[in-house]
């Protein structure tokens, strides 16, 4: 999650500005980056717990991971006197609620870029975690961790959300603790361009939380689904969550969009270095200066920017469009959900041929994918085949849309569809990284979740 704002610019006039700083976003397609995210477990490879922010004694906890990164050139961002984050060439390193590190990657020309950002990144914290007795996990969701065993960040946005979570839903703590993911950000060239990539993106998020399926644990034991993380999100707040069938009416776009975000209570305002529990609250009343926890104050551009990072939709909007729908994965997969969406969404003949796919699902259709995925992964049914079918279409169109795009690694003569190669086996072999792990738990690790720690640890 994002790190606290550091300039407000001057107050908000009224809803106009709002709509046009979603427009800023549209930039030409020779502009178009590619931003990757994603988040890791942490844990002492002793004992296999999750590390606390300080730690005690011999014992390390997440600070001593981020002063390790500052020593490498990693620049600290400080909330109440403690490195909460940290920046560096674009990128920036924070952290999740339950001390997951995330890496936002920095806003990359091609996939063969943020493969080399990934790995670098992988690379850095593996330096800094090993002489700590430190790994780092990828899954969608902590395989043997309880609530109560992982210890809080200190950050005060966490604090207004641990709060307010329990109010909308049941499963709001364990997203923010026990869960991780890996998300790509990327641009349009319009309003209709937006709206075409978001649609796309929406009806296919299942297919994505299918192939990237990494969560089948709970508490050591199997828990039903291969996309727990997944299913989290349908009970964590229906006010900010959800597929958004108002995406696909006739004359969406940027506007309806700020009317959907305006609908959605707030969390918090930042002020002067502390967050102030504005938690329920309505954006509409803050516009007119009506907002009970500053009251006579407008916010500011930094509290728009905030108020959208705190939606949790399936596909977010901000100044480019998030793709939000995978578990986190192991190291060789981190790469190839930028693949996927980069080959779906950067190549308009891809683009135009994923519409196609979709174009004719009601509603009722993509929420009936939406819900059955979670469990079911790529053996769900849906229409006349499964998921797996679905899927073999969509890595088609992506491997076409990478194809057209041409771009070449520059030591090896390949193209960016190297990337997709990870997914073409999950598809040929229809065992996806959680069918992967449940098959091991039940056939080598002698229904203990103790051993993939071991093999997967980055």
């Amino acid at each position: 999650m994002s790190a606290p704002p550091t300039e407000k610019g001057a107050p908000i006039a009224g809803k106009n500005e709002l709509i046009e700083y979603l427009e800023s976003g549209c930039r030409p397609p020779d502009e178009w980056r590619i931003g990757t995210e994603h988040e890791k477990f942490v844990f002492t490879t002793d004992d296999l717990k999750p590390l606390p922010y300080e730690g005690e004694g011999e014992r390390p906890g997440i600070r001593d991971i981020l002063e390790g990164l500052a020593a490498l050139g990693w620049e600290p961002v400080l909330e109440n006197g403690n490195p909460i984050a940290l920046k560096h060439d674009g990128c920036n390193i924070t952290l999740e609620p339950g001390g997951q590190l995330e890496l936002s990657g920095a806003p990359v020309r091609n996939l063969h870029e943020t493969c080399n950002e990934v790995n670098q990144h992988l690379a850095q914290a593996k330096q800094v975690a090993e002489p700590l007795g430190v790994g780092m996990l990828g899954m969608g969701f902590a395989p043997d961790w309880r609530r109560e065993d992982v210890p809080w960040m200190p950050k005060g946005r966490y604090d207004v959300m641990r709060r307010y979570m329990p109010r909308v839903g049941s499963l709001g703590i364990d997203m923010m603790v026990r869960t991780c993911t890996v998300q790509v950000n990327l641009d349009f060239k319009s309003e209709a361009d937006m709206v075409k990539k978001f649609r796309v993106g929406l009806a296919l998020q299942p297919v994505a939380t299918a192939l990237f399926a990494n969560s089948p644990f709970t508490e050591g034991r199997p828990n039903g689904f291969v996309s727990y993380r997944s299913h989290i999100w349908t009970d964590t707040d229906p006010d900010r969550t959800g597929m958004m069938p108002f995406v696909f009416d006739e004359g969406f776009g940027f506007e309806r969009y700020v009317e959907h975000v305006l609908d959605v209570p707030m969390y918090f305002v930042y002020r002067d270095g502390k967050y102030i529990d504005a938690s329920g609250q309505s954006f509409r009343d803050f516009l007119d200066g009506k907002l009970p926890a500053l009251p006579g104050e407008r916010p500011y551009m930094s509290d728009w920017s905030d108020h959208l990072t705190t939606l949790f939709p399936e596909v977010r909007l901000k100044k480019f469009l998030e793709m939000r729908g995978a578990d986190g994965g192991p190291w060789n997969i981190l790469c190839a959900l930028p693949a996927l969406w980069v080959g779906l969404l950067y190549s308009s003949e891809a683009l135009d041929a994923a519409w196609d796919l979709v174009k004719d699902w009601t509603h009722a259709d993509r929420q009936a994918l939406r819900d059955v995925v979670p469990r079911q992964g790529l053996r769900a049914p849906f229409r006349d085949g499964t998921v797996r079918d679905l899927a073999k279409r969509v890595l088609e169109i992506a491997d076409h849309g990478l194809r057209r795009r041409d771009t070449m690694d520059g030591s090896y003569g390949q193209d960016e569809r190297q990337f997709l190669t990870a997914l073409r086996q999950i598809v040929e072999t229809g065992e996806t990284p959680a069918d992967e792990k449940l098959r091991r738990f039940h056939e080598e690790w002698g229904e203990k979740t103790a051993p993939l720690y071991k093999h997967y640890i980055y």
